[in-house]
């Protein structure tokens, strides 16, 4: 495999039951490099969350591997981390140590721990709000504390699980350009994105590279690059042009 991608997926395959029979997931090969927003789309039930999840290292494949720099990920590592759709806060615990749950396994000291996570909430709008519990934020400040809980221990990867679909539009849009800011702001350590959407607009929005999904058993249908810089205009005829050909590519029959 070419070292030059981060993260490198080769020929998995799975099944819930380890039956080969029953594949979820076949054949499924496609890389992401520094600065690439890649998204994965597909039919509901495909098995998109579940590739990211074996990609983070949380589900074993049935066969295949994936690469991160050349390595296979056999568990979960400290350069790939996950954002969650549902936010995966612990409602026990306020917004500041939320965030220091993404050092658990720093070496950092308490003090340095708590110098990061206070510095990442201020990138993230929420410094007023170090103290306060889960439970009184919004769905897209709590969305906030799970990509700063991410991002905490400098991945250099981060995947993410239909991060905006709980969020309304306005807070979601808000986010959407968040996460392009960090990929392309040398001073934050992701330079890479791999993120399962069911809203192909927001994939054309976001992406370099979009990887479409078939029906189970799940296979790539194509793999479509957006050539269009940033930030993209809905409104320009190459947007809608893409999104038209992604929804043909996602209802057409092989």
């Amino acid at each position: 495999m070419d070292n030059q991608f981060l993260i490198n997926v080769s020929n998995i395959s799975f099944s819930f039951d380890g039956n080969p029979d029953h594949k979820v997931l076949e054949n499924i090969s496609f890389a992401s490099g520094v600065d690439e927003f890649v998204s994965i789309v597909g039919p509901s039930g495909c098995g998109k969350s579940t590739m990211l999840r074996i990609i983070a290292g949380l589900i074993k494949p049935l066969s295949g591997k994936v690469l991160y720099k050349g390595t296979e990920i056999k568990h979960p590592i400290k350069d790939v981390a996950f954002v969650f759709q549902d936010f995966a806060l612990m409602p026990w615990l306020n917004v500041l140590d939320n965030v220091k749950l993404g050092l658990s396994y720093s070496d950092l000291s308490d003090s340095d721990k708590t110098n990061r996570a206070l510095d990442l909430l201020t990138k993230f709008g929420l410094s007023g709000f170090s103290g306060a519990y889960p439970n009184i934020l919004s769905g897209g400040m709590k969305q906030r504390v799970g990509i700063a809980r991410a991002i905490a221990s400098e991945p250099r990867v981060l995947l993410m699980d239909e991060p905006f679909s709980a969020l309304d539009e306005l807070t979601a849009n808000s986010l959407r350009s968040d996460i392009l800011f960090m990929l392309h702001n040398k001073d934050i350590s992701v330079n890479s994105v791999i993120m399962v959407t069911h809203n192909v607009e927001e994939a054309v929005e976001l992406s370099s590279h979009i990887v479409i999904l078939s029906e189970k058993p799940t296979k790539i249908k194509e793999i479509k690059e957006i050539d269009m810089k940033y930030p993209r205009n809905k409104h320009d005829k190459r947007f809608s042009g893409y999104v038209d050909d992604i929804y043909n590519t996602l209802i057409s029959q092989y």
